[in-house]
């Protein structure tokens, strides 16, 4: 009856001696983050004398963005700080001698673990890909010191499913207006049977129907010869599976979408080429997979940091470190070979993660066992 609530006392105590040190971590990582990017973009903000106000808006943007990058980097110091200094206390072996494993000891901060993955994949899922795109619209604002406008020009959209083709002059950024346009319609021998041409151009949700402002319609025959003609001021298109979003999502920047509008991206131009699509799925996956890293650092980071000797401190930090950015190089090797369609998606975004995983459960085991872990020796070493 006593065991339970010595077991809560412990947790807390090993939650206790993880969370002071990671809430210095996190928040020094951020301190630093700001110090880096004010250093590199301050003449920018200088020549377009930016004011407060604006400032303020672009570095509350980034927050998504940065607590992606510094969550798993502040977990990996404070739970090597934690562990090597409950180690060097010989608490680590008080809690052993009292009957306790290693896997037992670690029990609350897998629970962290778990916690951060959730937050993590709260910013990462959507925020976080957005903050990227805002601060490079920011900048290129900054730079030039004047509001751009932005969204397309010149873009060309092929519906192969449908065998229709569309050059937009220019899509408004908030893809309510299309200006200046032309519509192709094939039929099943690629031979063009129809054209649309408009002035302006605009969808109804709600009707799922693109209207056309002062347009004009043709209609041809399979030789090229023009059948029809008609010059009207509106005409009102029903039944096109097209949406602006899927017109003007076909060159949107993989880097940039949320995991929604990455599925939407996939869903709607599934007839893309594979060597297309590879950036895409491959993405797509890296944000499923990278917010695992959270729960990953625990598996590399705990069995590194405890020892039972201060001889094999430095060595273990070292070690675990080394590791981690191993990770970080391997995930982002993998990442680019299955955008350039040389990896499938899956294998690009969890390979890393999965191998990593095997390293850290042999170095539980290794640690669970009370062995000591092999030393590398290399080859001109004695």
């Amino acid at each position: 009856m006593d065991a339970y609530p010595r077991m809560k006392i412990l947790d807390r105590y090993v939650l206790k001696e993880f969370l002071l040190p990671f809430i210095y971590c996190f928040f020094g990582f951020i301190a630093i983050w700001f110090i880096f990017d004010l250093s590199d973009n301050l003449p920018d903000f200088l020549e377009g004398k930016v004011g407060i106000p604006i400032l303020l808006e672009y570095y509350k943007s980034q927050v998504p963005e940065i607590i992606v990058i510094t969550l798993p980097i502040g977990q990996l110091l404070a739970l090597l700080y934690s562990l090597t200094a409950m180690s060097r206390s010989n608490e680590l072996i008080s809690m052993l001698g009292a009957g306790l494993s290693v896997t037992r000891i670690l029990v609350p901060l897998f629970a962290v673990g778990f916690v951060l993955v959730g937050v993590t994949a709260y910013f990462n899922f959507e925020s976080a890909p957005h903050a990227a795109m805002i601060k490079k619209q920011m900048l290129r604002e900054i730079k030039r010191g004047e509001k751009l406008e932005t969204g397309l020009a010149a873009h060309l959209y092929r519906n192969r499913e449908d065998a229709r083709t569309w050059f937009i002059r220019k899509i408004s950024a908030d893809l309510e207006q299309f200006n200046d346009l032309q519509v192709l319609q094939q039929d099943e021998e690629g031979n063009i049977i129809k054209q649309w041409y408009a002035r302006d151009g605009s969808y109804d949700p709600i009707t799922k129907s693109w209207i056309f402002s002062r347009a004009k319609y043709v209609e041809m025959d399979t030789s090229g010869e023009i059948t029809k003609t008609e010059m009207l001021d509106e005409i009102v298109i029903p039944g096109w599976r097209e949406t602006p979003w899927r017109i003007s999502s076909s060159v949107m920047n993989p880097n940039y979408l949320s995991v929604q509008e990455l599925k939407d991206y996939l869903a709607y131009n599934w007839d893309f080429p594979a060597v297309r699509l590879a950036p895409y799925r491959t993405q797509l996956q890296y944000r499923y997979a990278l917010p695992w890293v959270c729960l990953l650092v625990v598996f590399i980071a705990a069995p590194l940091g405890i020892v039972y000797s201060r001889r094999g401190i430095l060595g273990g930090v070292a070690t675990a470190i080394a590791i981690f950015f191993s990770l970080v190089f391997v995930s982002a090797l993998f990442v680019a070979l299955g955008k350039g369609n040389r990896l499938p998606a899956m294998t690009a975004a969890w390979g890393p993660m999965v191998a990593y995983l095997g390293i850290g459960l042999w170095l539980l085991w290794y640690r669970s066992t009370n062995r000591d872990l092999p030393k590398i020796k290399l080859p001109w070493s004695s």
